[in-house]
Formats: structure tokens, sequence, C-alpha cells
């Protein structure tokens, strides 16, 4: 009944199991323990090279970190005016970089284009203004399209062509990995990605997110901002857990496939139903589609939770689907809104 966000879920057993069995006995504290070290390999064989991972607890601490390690406090950050960390992160990428300016750019179906980047970037290299030091992309992006590989790959050659780093903010990683078809490596690193704040709370884990960086050499500066912006966690072995559990046997795939054939699923119905299509298309598991406002109404009237999206129409909402989201519940909405419709 709650289509509000993927947040609402809960954790998933396999995930709550890994918890529990790393809760039993001692365990070296900050990271020097075996959970962590069995993760860091982990990363390794998933993308395909050698990575630094560094846990963290929440999504905006990856994204404000991983920014500020390779953001100066005169540097710029190019993103999507829609993007997370322009709209709802309370301004943590500026605060911990100690004084960078996010540069919001418009795009169509939540995406930058590098034409768009290359037109914000103005007097380079003029002491009196900001420098370019980062472009940040959203995979999957705020309103739920997926960057391609060649999407991102542009990105990265501008970025890189004006010795920035292009940064990717996962929150849903995963749904975007499943979306494209593709392998976490030709999704990041092998189309030119730096860093990836790689999340996993939004897709069954309890409190855990990681900083996935493809230069080790800046790990060291990394690590130490970590610690100074408090997000070193003492026990971070259940961090650790979590994120292996997470990614062992593909649950976190397995998970996301759900999700993604749920918002599918929705998205078919309430179009049979209403006769409106989604906003936007429908990639991975957020669907953005006008309803109405007598059957918004009627909707929430009968229990159902989701967020109001003003500016796609009347009635604008945004539905969230998760690992969890169930047929049963799909098919109720929907038929709810064709009973209001007819």
């Amino acid at each position: 009944m709650d289509f509000r966000s993927d947040n609402v879920s809960g954790v998933h057993p396999v995930i709550l199991e890994a918890i529990i069995e790393a809760n039993h006995g001692a365990a070296a504290a900050y990271g020097d323990d075996e959970w962590t070290r069995r993760l860091t390999r982990r990363f390794a064989e998933l993308f395909e090279r050698p990575v630094t991972v560094l846990p963290v607890a929440t999504g905006t601490a990856a994204n404000a970190l991983a920014l500020a390690a390779f953001t100066p406090p005169w540097g710029a950050v190019y993103c999507h005016a829609g993007a997370h960390i322009n709209v709802a992160e309370c301004g943590a990428a500026d605060f911990y970089s100690g004084g960078a300016r996010l540069v919001p750019i418009d795009g169509a179906h939540g995406k930058l284009a590098p034409a768009a980047v290359e037109g914000a970037i103005q007097r380079e290299g003029d002491v009196h203004a900001n420098q370019p030091a980062a472009i940040s992309i959203s995979q999957a992006t705020e309103i739920g399209t997926v960057y391609r590989i060649d999407e991102v790959g542009a990105l990265a050659e501008a970025a890189h062509r004006h010795r920035m780093v292009l940064h990717v903010d996962g929150a849903r990683f995963a749904n975007a990995l499943v979306a494209a078809g593709k392998s976490a490596a030709e999704l990041t690193w092998k189309a030119g990605v730096d860093l990836l704040s790689f999340g996993a709370t939004k897709n069954g884990c309890m409190a855990a997110e990681a900083i996935v960086l493809f230069h080790p050499e800046r790990a060291s500066e990394l690590a130490y901002r970590r610690k100074r912006g408090g997000h070193l966690v003492s026990k971070s072995r259940f961090l650790a857990a979590q994120l292996d559990a997470y990614v062992t046997d593909d649950l976190w795939l397995r998970n996301a496939r759900h999700a993604n054939a749920a918002a599918r699923r929705l998205a078919a119905g309430l179009e049979h139903a209403l006769g409106v299509a989604p906003a936007e298309p429908v990639e991975v598991n957020e669907i953005f589609i006008a309803l109405g406002t007598p059957v918004a109404s009627a909707l929430r009237a009968a229990g159902f939770l989701f967020h109001d999206w003003p500016g796609i129409g009347d009635g604008g909402a945004r539905l969230v689907t998760s690992f969890e989201t169930s047929d049963e519940s799909v098919d109720a909405f929907v038929a709810a809104a064709a009973r209001e419709r007819r």
C-alpha cells in the first residue's frame, strides 16, 4: 500500500542474517576486520579490477565525502538541476568540500548533456571564478531514467578534458544496472567513471552505502575525510557484512529486478486503466504519472500512500516500488484507480 519510496521497505532477511552472524564474538574496530577485507575482495571481483571501498551509513555521506576528496573549496561541481546533491542533501557537498559550488544544469529526462556542461564552464583558469572540479550524475536519475554507456562515456570525456572527475550517485545503481543489461564495470570505470557512491539501503540493506574509488592512489585522502567528517563507524563490520551479503549470489540484482518489474507492471496497469502514459520512460522502479486529482484523492482515501509530483499534470504523482512490492499490492492500486476512473 506504500509507494512513497523504496526507503520505506524493510531489510531483506539475508541482510539481517548477515548482521546477526557478524554479531558473534569480538572483531577489530574501524574497518580492520575480516568482513571489510572480504568486501574489498568481493568488490574487486564485481568491478573486475582493484578498487578502494569505504563503507558509510548514508548516501548523503557517500556523495559529499566522495566529491569533497576531488573538489577544492574553490571548485565547481556540475550536476543536473534535479540532482539529489542539489535539492535534497542540505548543502552537504558544499559543506564537506569547504565551500565548493554546485552548478545545476537543466537537461531532458533528468540527464546531463556534455554540451550543456561545456556551456556552463566559464572563466576556466580565471582566479576570480570557481574552477571546474567534478561532474556528478545520478544513475538511475532522479526521474527514473538510465544513462547509457555512450552517454556516460561522453560525460567522462568532457570531464577529463577539463581535468575534472566523473562521479556517479548510485543510490539506485542496482536498478540502473539491470535495466541497462550491463556489468558493473561496463557502466562505471570502463566508461570513464572515477568514483561511485554505491547505494544499497534502498534495495534491501539496513543502513549501508559505500564510496567506490577506481583510483586507489587517492584512497588515503578519502579515508581521512571519512574520519574527520564523523562517518568512520567504529563497529564497521556491520556495514561491511551488509554490503558483502548484498552482492553475494547476486542478491542486489535480484532485488532490483523485482522492483523494476513491479514498476513496469504498475505503469502498464495504470496506462490501461486510466489511458494516461507515464510522463517519463519507466526504466527502473520509479513512475511519474498524472493520475488526475479525483483518482489521486480516491487512492489516498483507500489507504494508498505516494508523493505528489507537481509539474507533470493534474494529480501528478511519483510512485516507487521496491524488492518487497507484491503483485497483489500493484494490482490493488490499479484496480482502485480504475474504479474511480469509471
